[in-house]
């Protein structure tokens, strides 16, 4: 692992998992997303990992015109990474889920690095209410879908995004079978290093949320890649704080926001992805740990910088 003497700290403040009957602060217009990521930065997020939403309904959106709404308001109000998903939602088709990449040409994408299920249905249990008829079906329906993304994808996402505008990657992988993945490519000589690998703990049909876990994903991580890949790590809801804690402890990097977990504490919803931030800045600040600047960001994951994006 490429070790440095300061955190990333990673925000995503909305994702394609919750939606708006699930908690009051979820931002779903762009002038949410826009407010919620500018005060993540402010918070100290050097990376902002953003998904779209249609401002009508809070639904999940992949189109460009959605990513358009917030991304110049977010550019002008902070020098934070922007990192434009590829990775959508599962009832998306690959070509949808290019459309605000393709459109941003961004310093940074997401990009899952295999197949799996992924299974959120369970968050459905604690809601009374559905706001609008969409939801209930969606998250139901996760238990029956595969979030896609084979051997081919993987490959023309490297090439049309990548390749095309030069644009680096958070390798999102959900396995320890997802790094080998990596390492394929990486042979194959479509990416270079240093490989900003993120590691997705509890998701249901993913690894799960145990410290053991994290430590063998590093561990076969280091095996394969050396000193060329960066890491970090998040699990999902009440695992948030203790994976990132055990992230950085393992030297690596953390991600927090509302795509990962509503809550701030136990049965307490966050008011913002913001709080989050602030949260984990604390308990880095408890064990010595300096937080990366978005200028030390870019130098450490060798991003072509944000004058080369469009938008």
């Amino acid at each position: 692992m490429l070790r440095r003497d300061k955190v990333i700290i990673t925000c995503a403040p909305t994702g394609s998992i919750h939606t708006p009957s699930m908690s009051p602060y979820l931002p779903v217009t762009p002038a949410q997303i826009a407010t919620a990521a500018i005060e993540a930065a402010k918070a100290g997020a050097s990376i902002l990992h953003l998904h779209a939403r249609d401002p009508v309904d809070g639904r999940p959106s992949p189109a460009a015109e959605h990513f358009m709404a917030f991304l110049p308001q977010i550019r002008a109000a902070t020098d934070a990474v922007i990192n434009i998903s590829t990775g959508g939602s599962a009832v998306m088709s690959l070509d949808d889920r290019l459309d605000g990449a393709r459109a941003a040409r961004p310093e940074l994408c997401s990009l899952n690095m295999g197949p799996l299920i992924f299974d959120f249905s369970g968050a459905g249990s604690r809601v009374d209410h559905w706001k609008h008829d969409w939801e209930q079906d969606y998250v139901a329906g996760s238990r029956g879908r595969i979030m896609y993304n084979d051997n081919a994808y993987i490959e023309r996402i490297m090439v049309e995004i990548g390749q095309r505008f030069g644009t680096r990657f958070e390798f999102e992988c959900y396995d320890i079978g997802h790094l080998y993945t990596l390492a394929h490519f990486a042979d194959l000589g479509l990416i270079k290093p240093p490989f900003l690998i993120q590691g997705v703990f509890g998701i249901l049909g993913g690894i799960g949320p145990d410290p053991r876990n994290l430590a063998h994903m590093v561990t076969i991580a280091d095996g394969l890649f050396g000193d060329d890949y960066v890491f970090s790590a998040f699990a999902a809801g009440r695992h948030q704080m203790p994976f990132c804690t055990q992230s950085a402890l393992l030297g690596g990097n953390v991600r927090v926001g509302l795509e990962d977990s509503l809550f701030i504490s136990r049965g307490e919803l966050a008011q913002s992805s913001a709080d989050q931030v602030r949260l984990i800045r604390g308990i880095l600040a408890g064990l010595g740990k300096e937080i990366a600047t978005p200028a030390e960001a870019r130098a450490t994951l060798g991003l072509k910088g944000a004058d080369l994006v469009n938008f």
